[in-house]
């Protein structure tokens, strides 16, 4: 059961006195009422309200009126309503915001629903990241709107994405007239209201970039008052280091002016375990040098990424799949991607480490199914080399795998900062599709279950505020993220004991259970446990 906790962080009450300033202005003269003619909606009584903050619970009823949070205070002033519901023994809290997301597939009505996302609490998902986010805004949201969204939506426009529209995906730095082509087509996303610029710098093409590159389009993203989110270069020792890419990161943000958010953070293989220390200290200098720099963390020590980033040089990517086949059939050639493999394998904790998780190769490609198994494992099938084994994945279409790469050591540092927000990284999943990484279903329950109640890592109100307000501030999504009149009516109601991730690796198909209510814009997504089937998610716009 959630108790009531004192000592809510400064910065916390900080950022969340600036958010409610932001809403100011959105009611009457009462502060705690914002009804439109015909009192509520909804009446939400008897929960322990958690206001996104960080602040201690407070005993009050929430109301809804419309698409707003409409009163916040004692139940015997709260207006009437058209239905009131019995929260009594339950937590009440803002939406849960993911501001990593692979969810392009919110275009595809099958997964626009994007229940393995309501059923973990989340009203607002951010996508676009790692490089991949497109430049045509409206018409995308647009066509994810005609979709049907369960949750809200926002999107970033990616680096490597204009990148490659222009210069394909060859290693080489952009002519003055490719450059400014790329810088008009980052114009043209931030003015149609794209959050800020993500890059995937580790990922060919957006690897081959120089960082002045990505400082060029940063520069046309301050103009706007977006932000950098930054799928860092090197998360361990491929190329210039865990150190050194936090260090390239933060130098975008210093000469571009603007905010940095540095996605899924971690120290990746045992070549860079222990080095949490060193990326927080980075990362509190540059903040205290005026530099606003945040993350985001999911709570597993497994990562997952496309087999062929995770183990090929990028050398050999360049110019695409063709020109890989081409170097993969020279023999000398090949023999110099297979020792980089050999070395790539082992910076990630050995062929053991890498499990497939969706096989992308044309129907038939096996004799066996491949997901599920290891390289390791898949090599002994195949009595080959696990170099070789990788090799010969990729020609066949290559693979999403899930790596063990972290130490909970690491993790565990990073969880407890006050800059660090909940994120999944996961996708839009359908029951039985591939073995894919549980972040998709578990995130936000996990956090809880396994920072909160069973290692007192976090406090419940630490915890909702890197799941609420925290992202919400990070992203200027000022109306969400809170529970305030006026503010938008995403609203979560759980159950605090009952709250648990269900999604494993072994069994990744589970949704996550205890979230009890849901609210999208006012509406009912969860109701009593249950999808409703709803779709009242929006598609969002920077402001």
């Amino acid at each position: 059961m959630v108790g009531p906790r004192s000592g809510a962080r400064i910065t916390s009450v900080l950022l969340f006195a600036t958010l409610a300033a932001a809403l100011s202005g959105c009611g009457g003269d009462d502060p705690n009422r914002t009804t439109r003619d015909g009192g509520l909606d909804f009446l939400i009584l008897g929960a322990r309200v958690f206001d996104g903050s960080g602040s201690p619970w407070i005993d009050a009823a929430v109301g809804i009126a419309g698409d707003r949070i409409a009163y916040v205070g004692p139940r015997a002033s709260a207006p009437e309503a058209t239905e009131i519901i019995d929260a009594t023994g339950l937590v009440a809290a803002p939406g849960f915001i993911d501001v990593h997301t692979h969810a392009g597939g919110l275009r595809d009505p099958r997964r626009s629903l994007a229940k393995n996302y309501l059923t973990q609490g989340v009203s607002t998902v951010i996508t676009g990241n790692d490089g991949g986010g497109t430049w045509e805004v409206s018409e995308t949201l647009a066509t994810m709107e005609a979709a049907g969204l369960g949750p809200n939506v926002g999107l970033l426009v990616g680096h490597a994405a204009v990148r490659e529209v222009v210069m394909g995906e060859d290693d080489r730095a952009p002519t003055g007239s490719e450059l400014e082509q790329m810088r008009d087509l980052v114009h043209q996303a931030m003015g149609e209201g794209a959050f800020g610029l993500s890059s995937g710098l580790f990922y060919a093409p957006g690897s081959f970039a120089t960082t002045g590159e990505v400082i060029e389009l940063g520069r046309v993203v301050a103009q706007y008052g977006g932000l950098y989110d930054s799928h860092l270069r090197d998360e361990g020792s491929y190329s210039i280091g865990l150190l050194g890419a936090v260090q390239e990161a933060i130098a975008v943000g210093r000469d571009a002016g603007i905010p940095v958010h540095i996605s899924h953070i971690k120290a990746l293989g045992p070549d860079s375990w222990g080095l949490a220390d060193e990326v927080i200290a980075l990362i509190e200098a540059a903040r205290e040098e005026g530099i606003e720099v945040t993350a985001d963390q999911y709570p597993y020590h497994a990562s997952s990424t496309s087999l062929g980033p995770a183990v090929f040089p990028r050398w050999a990517m360049s110019g695409g799949d063709e020109s890989l086949a081409l170097r993969l059939d020279d023999e000398q050639t090949l023999n110099r991607i297979i020792g980089e493999i050999e070395v790539n394998i082992a910076r990630r904790g050995g062929p053991g480490s890498l499990v497939i998780s969706a096989d992308r190769s044309p129907e038939g490609s096996y004799d066996e199914p491949i997901e599920g198994h290891s390289l390791e494992e898949l090599a002994s099938r195949w009595e080959l080399a696990p170099a070789m084994a990788a090799v010969l994945i990729q020609r066949a279409g290559g693979a999403q795998v899930v790596s063990f790469n972290m130490s909970e050591e690491d993790i565990e540092q990073f969880r407890v900062q006050p800059w660090l927000m909940t994120a999944s990284d996961g996708s839009l999943v359908l029951p039985g599709e591939g073995a894919p990484h549980p972040r998709s279903y578990g995130t936000f329950p996990r956090v809880f279950t396994h920072w909160v109640r069973e290692r007192s890592l976090l406090s419940w109100e630490e915890a909702i505020r890197t799941a609420t307000s925290l992202p919400a501030m990070t992203y200027r999504l000022w109306n969400r993220g809170v529970l305030r009149p006026g503010a938008a009516a995403d609203l979560v109601v759980f159950d605090a004991g009952g709250l648990h991730d269900r999604a494993t690796f072994e069994a990744p198909h589970a949704f996550s259970e205890g979230i009890v209510h849901l609210w999208v814009n006012g509406e009912m997504a969860v109701r009593d446990g249950d999808v409703t089937g709803v779709r009242a998610g929006r598609g969002l716009r920077r402001q």
